[in-house]
């Protein structure tokens, strides 16, 4: 998977309760940092993630799989609000991805302990 497309996602997850707080844009940049793209990559996940025509691509490697949900987790936790919208999306990514029940408690108890 692009690292372009794995923020994408993220940008997409952070915007989805309709707004972008100063902690998810922290952790956004951090990652952007992370994946080594630079911060016109963010600006065109943004712009993407706001667009109309926003949707998140999958992974298929089971390892950039894990990534990916860990990193939504992660962005879902950041302004400290699980909200509906943001559990629901979480949930279709995961269900899309194939990651059965039993893997995906495993990854949540993993990053727990982090």
């Amino acid at each position: 998977m692009k690292h372009l497309d794995h923020l994408k996602n993220l940008v997409i997850m952070a915007a989805a309760d309709g707004s972008l707080t100063e902690h998810e844009i922290a952790l956004l940049v951090d990652r952007c940092s992370t994946l080594g793209l630079a911060e016109e990559d963010l600006e065109k996940a943004i712009a993407f993630a706001l667009s109309g025509e926003a949707k998140l691509k999958f992974p298929v490697d089971r390892v950039e799989q894990d990534q990916m949900l860990a990193d939504m987790m992660r962005m879902m936790a950041a302004d400290g609000k699980l909200s509906e919208i943001e559990k629901r999306l979480f949930a279709l990514a995961a269900a899309k991805m194939g990651v059965s029940k039993t893997d995906l408690d495993a990854l949540i108890d993993k990053l727990v302990q982090q």
